[in-house]
């Protein structure tokens, strides 16, 4: 299903639709979620690939009205709990940190990021948006729901259909909520055809771009 509330974005090279439409909105459709829609998410996570298909990932849900829902919404930041009660679904995403023989698995996180990867283009071919979040109290929400020792309580997810108000968030956040004005750093700041470095006028940031002329003028000026 494509999202029409959400500009395509300028991408330098062609891309998947499903791609250069996605974004994180914090409103949502009133629209509920239903469970076999929440399934088809986590069958798209399901079939990620994972070191020696080890498959670390744990998923903690809850839809909104549930207890499971209010007891992830107490786990969030205090800023998250500002927006994330739009949400018709809430996520918390774990992670064994230990391999089947008992050693650190140093690829587990990467996988539970391949495994959102795709929940998130599935989620955007259905319509449904997410946003991901880092601000979680993760040991209480360890707690909370009785992960074992060797495991780390990493996001939380909000998710639900494209939509909403932007009167339903606080004022200091409606200026963020602009799926059109988004940037991404460009190519050139992270592919290298051989070894990595780090020069100021590869960023594009403001920053950088700033950082850029006075190099320049410092050469001229030599």
């Amino acid at each position: 299903m494509k999202n029409t509330i959400a500009k395509e974005n300028d991408t330098k090279f062609e891309i998947l639709p499903i791609l250069k439409e996605r974004y994180s909105p914090r409103t949502f459709s009133k629209t509920p979620l239903s469970e076999v829609e929440l399934r088809s998410l986590f069958e798209a996570g399901r079939w990620a690939s994972s070191s020696y298909n080890q498959q670390p990932w744990r998923i903690i849900w809850g839809i909104k009205g549930n207890k499971t829902y209010d007891r992830i919404f107490s786990c969030l930041s205090e800023f998250n709990q500002s927006w994330a009660s739009n949400a018709p679904v809430l996520l918390l995403n774990g992670f064994k940190k230990t391999t089947d023989k008992g050693e650190e698995n140093f690829l587990a996180l990467h996988d539970l990021g391949l495994f959102m990867g795709n929940v998130s283009a599935q989620a955007q071919h259905l319509g449904i948006a997410l946003h991901q979040m880092a601000g979680v109290n993760f040991e209480k929400a360890k707690k909370e729901f009785n992960f074992p020792k060797d495991y780390h309580v990493a996001t939380a997810v909000a998710i639900g259909h494209y939509g909403g108000n932007i009167e339903d968030l606080p004022k200091d956040l409606r200026d963020q909520e602009d799926s059109i004005n988004r940037t991404r750093m460009m190519q050139r700041e992270f592919t290298f055809n051989g070894d990595y470095f780090n020069e100021p006028e590869l960023d594009s940031s403001e920053r950088g771009l700033n950082s850029s002329k006075e190099q320049i003028m410092k050469k001229i000026n030599n």
